[in-house]
C-alpha cells in the first residue's frame, strides 16, 4: 500500500497486487490515527469474500468468489470500537460476463490495483454492540 495526504481531510491510497483491502485500510487508519472517515474506491480483484447479515439469526452468511473481477464500487466508513480501528465496507464487483455481485465486504484480494479515497471527518465515532440488533452500531 502506498498513500498520499492531499489536504487536511483527504488521502489517496493505492493498494497493491496481492494485498487484502481491509487489512491495508486498517493499517492506514491506525498509522494516521483516523477516528472517523468515509471510504470510496475502485479496482480489480481475483478473490472476494462477501456477506449478508441475517436479521433473524443475527449471523452473516458469507460467500467466496474467485476469478477476474472489476471492483465497480467500494464504499464504507472508518470508526472505532474499544479504541481500535473498525471498518464497515460494502462492495460491488463484476465478472467477465458483467454479472455483478455485492454485499458486506469480508475480504478482498487485489489482482492489479485498488484506488481508494479516504475523507477524514472531524471528531470520532465509536461503536457499541447492540444485542437486540446483533451488530456493532454507531454510538452517539
Amino acid at each position: 500500500m502506498e498513500y498520499k495526504k492531499m489536504d487536511e481531510n483527504h488521502y489517496v491510497i493505492r493498494i497493491q497486487k496481492g494485498e487484502e483491502v481491509l487489512e491495508q485500510l486498517s493499517l492506514f487508519a491506525h498509522k494516521e490515527n483516523v477516528l472517523a472517515g468515509e471510504i470510496t474506491g475502485i479496482g480489480a480483484s481475483n478473490k472476494v469474500e462477501i456477506g449478508l447479515f441475517n436479521t433473524e439469526t443475527k449471523e452473516y452468511k458469507t460467500t467466496i468468489k474467485e476469478g477476474m473481477f472489476e471492483i465497480t464500487s467500494l464504499l464504507g466508513n472508518i470508526s472505532r470500537k474499544d479504541g481500535y480501528v473498525y471498518l464497515h465496507c460494502h462492495i460491488n464487483f463484476s465478472d467477465a460476463s458483467l454479472t455483478t455481485y455485492g454485499g458486506h465486504l469480508v475480504k478482498c484480494y487485489i489482482s492489479a490495483t485498488c484506488e481508494i479515497i479516504v475523507t477524514v471527518l472531524h471528531g470520532s465515532i465509536e461503536r457499541k454492540f447492540d444485542e437486540n440488533i446483533g451488530l456493532n452500531l454507531f454510538e452517539f
